[in-house]
């Protein structure tokens, strides 16, 4: 397609990737998102004298794609990625603190040292995961049977017992599945454990952001766009997407705009309302039958230090994931913490007091430290509708790019990427459906040091 009108619903990673490759591909681009900023589910907010993310995200070192945004963003030396694996394990009661690091073999025995010593794990147990390991490298996401299977039932079949699966499946399956194992199918935790931990010895490392999220994807993404020549409107719900004649509408509240293509980069349960009927191959409902899971995140301000570390993952206790905030949020004294809590449907609709008292003992047994500090602030952030629910059977009900609508196309991390919901899925989504608009294969791009490689 040579230069057209695209309209791009959805300021998320995934609009805003769809949106630059086409402005950039020489199309008369307008993009409409109902915040009053970009950045979708990754952005920041004033709260006092804080920048706060509305929550913690990370990526690694395979997540090429993303990495790739950041640079096209020129945000890529505001955020850190490990030059190692290192992942500090902390279980309340135990002085001593565990360590998941990869060695220098190839993939996956770079895991074989620290699975060795994972001392949650008795020796017996540690064994079995090694077997286990190496039996979902054999595992295809691809086979329509895999996507049936649950990803717990899986497990118990290959000999991994009750605290294998807390203390080390779930660690790492929890936060990037956003379900715990018995909840998570098959395919999506076969395809975040090959890529992420046993078929490169790199790819695992993991990576964050040293500033605020809005100061690494939404303000830089504004600029870039404005300056590939795209019109985006922030404050714009889209009301209606409708066809007449050749050409699509996009209405909001206050204007209307006609365009040759649309991509719908917004979440299940609106592309649904957008999308006219017949427009995809499922039943009415199926943004509710893909479903939600949410995420919980407790910010605790401390007036001293009690983490040395940059994150620390917990075992036995409900804080999955306490990552020190400190220098991305502006604090210059005391300590700022942020405790991410994925697959948090029993806590999400709990007030605040009560998460409070229910969590600030935790936080102590964790980071024992923290009995002899004043928590200066203590608020919670909650996203209700983080995630699809990546359950048995999720696979089939992710709809692809294209739509039986004429130039009508679907991007989110929610769509079928081949990834789990993460940013590397909503920026992989967003080049594919703007390869769609304008009839190319484009593949996702990767990062410029990692070009040779990939190529």
């Amino acid at each position: 397609m040579t230069a057209g009108r695209v309209a791009v619903v959805g300021g998320g990673l995934a609009g805003i990737t769809a949106a630059l490759d086409c402005a950039e591909a020489g199309c008369a681009v307008t993009l409409f998102e109902a915040r009053p900023r970009l950045g979708g589910l990754t952005h920041s907010f004033r709260r006092g004298r804080l920048e706060v993310d509305n929550g913690q995200h990370v990526f690694l070192r395979c997540c090429t794609a993303y990495r790739a945004l950041l640079e096209r963003l020129g945000t890529a030396d505001r955020a850190v990625l490990q030059p190692r694996l290192a992942v500090p394990v902390r279980i309340p009661g135990e002085p001593r603190t565990a360590l998941l690091r990869r060695g220098d073999l190839p993939a996956p025995l770079h895991l074989a040292g620290t699975l060795a010593r994972y001392r949650p794990l008795r020796w017996t147990e540690r064994a079995r995961a090694a077997v286990a390991a190496m039996a979902l490298r054999r595992v295809d996401p691809a086979d329509p049977r895999t996507d049936e299977r649950s990803f717990g039932a899986w497990l118990r079949e290959h000999g991994q017992g009750e605290r294998a699966v807390a203390a080390l499946w779930d660690l790492i399956g929890v936060a990037t599945l956003n379900a715990r194992a018995d909840d998570a199918g098959l395919a999506g935790a076969a395809t975040v454990f090959r890529r992420g931990l046993l078929e490169d010895r790199a790819a695992g490392d993991v990576g964050w952001s040293t500033v605020p999220l809005g100061a690494l994807h939404g303000e830089p993404a504004l600029a870039r766009l404005a300056a590939a020549g795209a019109d985006v409107r922030t404050g714009a719900a889209v009301r209606a997407v409708e066809r007449a004649g050749d050409a699509w509408h996009v209405r909001t509240d206050g204007a209307e705009v006609a365009c040759d293509a649309v991509v719908l980069a917004v979440p299940p349960v609106v592309a649904e309302r957008l999308l006219p009927p017949g427009a995809l191959d499922a039943a009415p409902g199926w943004a509710a039958r893909l479903g939600t899971s949410p995420i919980v995140n407790v910010h605790v301000v401390l007036d001293r230090r009690v983490l040395d570390e940059p994150f620390v993952a917990g075992v036995g206790t409900p804080l999955q994931w306490v990552f020190d905030r400190t220098g991305q949020s502006g604090l210059d004294d005391g300590q700022y913490l942020a405790a991410s809590i994925s697959a948090a449907d029993g806590l999400v609709d709990m007030p605040t007091p009560a998460l409070r008292e229910r969590l600030l003992p935790e936080l102590a047994a964790l980071l024992p430290a923290t009995r002899a500090a004043r928590v200066v602030d203590f608020f919670v952030t909650r996203e209700r509708h983080a995630t699809f629910r990546q359950r048995p059977g999720s696979e089939r009900l992710r709809p692809g790019t294209a739509t039986r609508a004429p130039r009508l196309f679907l991007a989110g991390a929610w769509t079928a990427t081949g990834w789990p919901a993460t940013m590397e899925g909503a920026v992989r989504s967003g080049t594919a459906a703007a390869a769609a608009v304008l009839g190319s294969t484009a593949a996702p791009r990767v990062p410029a040091g990692e070009r040779e490689v990939a190529a």
